[in-house]
């Protein structure tokens, strides 16, 4: 690689290395800027021109391969990236002259390669932008081919969602998938209140920066502009946790209470359960559990910096709590791994990394850590099921099952009165279940259900 002096060069570099390695955009965007110094203003575009090209990928590949004569597949990698984020930039960048997109793709090109390659980076680029109010999506495709094209996702997972949801509903997932998400920040009660927070937040980042209490968490603040507030030192000194606001509602749901016990069998990196901690008044008990070495490092990490002192937190496989505590727990939180597909605005590499037998393997993962840490349970507790994804399968079926097979727990129909009334106003929980898509609040896709053991 040639010596990073612009932005494009930057968003380059980044979508090559996501391209060879199969890496997420966050990690590479993270090690490439320690290694490079541009303006704030410049990494703002390339983390755009990133996670834009990203987003619309397989949209942008259909346009390069309609004047490639050779298969995009088979260019360099840089190359290949080079055309795309040039693309990206003259298709969905209204505030960049195409003209100006192509002389840099043109220059970035001579500079990394050679003549005949900025001859056919040029050539091609030039063709499309000739062309480009002839180039549309043939409306007699097959539905769910013209949706995956249309607001570019795969096609196996526009299947699913059409199935999960219908048409309608799927087009709205797909369309808000590829819109920049909101940041949002989970004040520490312990340290700070909401209307504090959002003084000293509306004090210090100035104008055109949007700030107004979530609608969704009494703890919720929503954030437009700012940065990454995970490097502000109001962060560094706890005032605050980052986290999307449907996951807050997943503390709301268990409501925790102080001096309880509670588990939190698959807790990394600790969001839900500092929330849950924080909720307790930081009295009481909480269990925090994880596989890996390095992830409970993270809750610590966080317990610590928040001002929290509660959580102990054990390396174990979930499914294997059962060897190291038995029915003590007044509430056990399952946010378990899942396929992720309610978080694709944050992660938008997921829709390509991901496959349709990913899931039937984490079905089978979820049934097993239900199975094993639903019996920790005191009789008369309370028992969260979360995922941060969409299907069917992972959410309402596993959970449903669940309660077939053990009729000592029964779904809580009391569900919408711990939730606030924007949520109930859109979404029916009265089955003691809820589904929210990313459309609904401009939120990640969220899935919580709230199961009680009977005396």
């Amino acid at each position: 690689m040639k010596k990073i002096k612009t932005a494009r060069e930057l968003a380059l570099e980044v979508l090559t290395k996501i391209d060879k390695e199969k890496s997420y955009s966050n990690l590479q965007l993270n090690q490439s800027l320690q290694k490079i110094k541009l303006s704030r203003t410049d990494i703002n575009f390339a983390t755009e021109m990133i996670y834009g090209t990203i987003q619309h990928l397989n949209t942008i590949d259909w346009i390069i391969q309609m004047y490639l004569k050779t298969k995009i597949s088979k260019l360099d990698v840089w190359v290949r990236n080079l055309l795309r984020l040039s693309i990206y930039q003259i298709w969905y960048l209204d505030r960049i002259p195409p003209h100006a997109a192509v002389n840099e793709a043109v220059n970035i090109a001579k500079k990394w390669g050679h003549k005949g390659i900025s001859g056919m980076v040029n050539g091609v680029l030039r063709n499309i932008l000739r062309n480009k109010e002839e180039i549309r999506i043939p409306d007699d495709l097959p539905t769910a081919k013209r949706i995956a094209l249309e607001y570019s996702h795969p096609e196996w997972l526009v299947e699913l969602y059409i199935d999960n949801f219908g048409i309608e509903e799927t087009i709205d997932i797909c369309r808000v998938n590829n819109l920049a998400p909101y940041h949002s920040i989970r004040v520490n009660t312990l340290k700070t209140t909401k209307d504090e927070m959002i003084k000293i937040l509306k004090n210090e980042l100035g104008e055109g920066v949007e700030i107004n209490p979530s609608l969704l968490s009494e703890q919720g603040i929503r954030i437009k502009g700012g940065g990454n507030l995970a490097h502000t030192k109001w962060y560094k000194e706890g005032l605050f946790s980052v986290q999307d606001e449907s996951s807050m509602l997943v503390a709301e749901v268990l409501a925790p209470k102080p001096n309880m016990v509670v588990l939190d069998a698959t807790a990394a990196p600790g969001g839900k359960t500092t929330h849950i901690a924080e909720k307790m008044q930081n009295k009481g008990r909480i269990i925090a559990s994880d596989l890996h070495k390095h992830k409970i490092k993270l809750i610590n990490e966080h317990q610590e910096r928040l001002g929290i002192d509660i959580i102990e937190t054990i390396q174990s496989d979930a499914r294997e709590l059962n060897n190291h505590y038995r029915q003590i727990f007044d509430r056990i939180l399952l946010d378990v791994p899942c396929s992720g597909l309610g978080v694709i605005r944050r992660k938008p590499d997921l829709k390509w990394v991901k496959a349709e037998k990913d899931i039937k393997d984490l079905v089978q993962v979820q049934e097993e850590i239900l199975e094993e840490v639903a019996p920790l349970l005191k009789s008369g507790g309370v028992l969260v099921y979360s995922t941060c994804t969409l299907v069917r399968e992972e959410n309402q079926e596993m959970v449903k099952k669940f309660i077939e097979k053990h009729p000592e727990f029964q779904f809580d129909h009391s569900l919408p009165s711990f939730l606030p009334d924007i949520v109930n106003e859109k979404i029916d929980a009265s089955s003691g279940m809820i589904q929210i898509l990313p459309q609904h609040f401009n939120t990640d896709g969220f899935f919580i259900s709230r199961l009680i053991k009977k005396m």
